[in-house]
């Protein structure tokens, strides 16, 4: 046997069930403690004992199951290949291709953020888009219409609802905090609806709304004013009447 001396190995026949005659094998350290897999072996020993050729079942180092350039960590249940560049994918072997790795803290860098430089954290384009079908609801959950959107405000993408360029729009409004003077204001999508449409993912900007690029004019302005001053009046005077 491939283990230390005072280990005791065990095969153990099952008497019923659909497996009846098969037979499970176990090992017993010289303190008597039960071992009942490899994983817990590996646990037990640690890094006294190489168990990359050990065979389970039959208590032998088989070498010839060893790959070179690879070894299989029991402890964590993990193989590793040498010919891959850490970090890569807890997967299947076949799958040979580093992960992109979103760090918080800028300290924290892996060998890969060293060679190639921070990769910033991806951004879904059309994020708006799983929200379909959800509404919001009164307290008597009656369904709330949405807004209508001004003639203006054309919405650019595939298939997107009222509703979705609604949510689009509010999200740039709430995450945007500079003045709108400056580049970073809500204008909505500089390039064309033709080119958006034709590859979303090369001429959509995230950082605005899937509307056109809209442009707002003092006449525009003036009209606003005259609508929040007749809802502001019409207000005082419910609220009066309700004194």
């Amino acid at each position: 046997m491939a283990l230390p001396p005072g280990w005791k190995r065990e095969e153990v026949v099952r008497q019923s069930g659909l497996s009846a005659g098969k037979t499970d094998v176990y090992y017993f350290t010289p303190d008597g403690k039960k071992i009942r897999s490899k994983p817990q072996l590996a646990r037990i020993l640690g890094e006294a004992l190489d168990l990359s050729a050990f065979d389970f079942r039959t208590g032998r180092a088989v070498y010839s199951a060893c790959r070179k350039g690879s070894s299989y960590d029991f402890v964590r249940g993990v193989r590793h290949d040498a010919s891959l560049v850490l970090p890569i994918r807890q997967t299947a072997s076949i799958f040979k291709q580093p992960v992109t790795v979103i760090r918080n803290r800028q300290e924290s860098k892996s060998k890969g953020e060293l060679k190639h430089g921070i990769w910033d954290q991806p951004k879904q384009i059309f994020w708006e888009k799983r929200l379909h079908g959800l509404h919001a609801c009164d307290s008597s959950e009656e369904v709330i219409p949405s807004m209508e959107l001004p003639k203006q405000m054309q919405s650019v993408g595939p298939e997107l609802s009222t509703e979705n360029v609604l949510q689009s729009i509010s999200a740039a409004l709430h995450i945007n905090t500079g003045p709108v003077v400056q580049n970073s204001a809500v204008v909505g999508q500089g390039a064309s609806k033709q080119a958006i449409m034709k590859n979303p993912s090369i001429n959509m900007d995230t950082q605005q709304p899937h509307i056109q690029q809209v442009l707002v004019s003092s006449d525009d302005i003036h009209r606003q004013e005259q609508r929040v001053q007749l809802a502001r009046r019409r207000l005082q005077d419910m609220i009066q009447s309700l004194e």
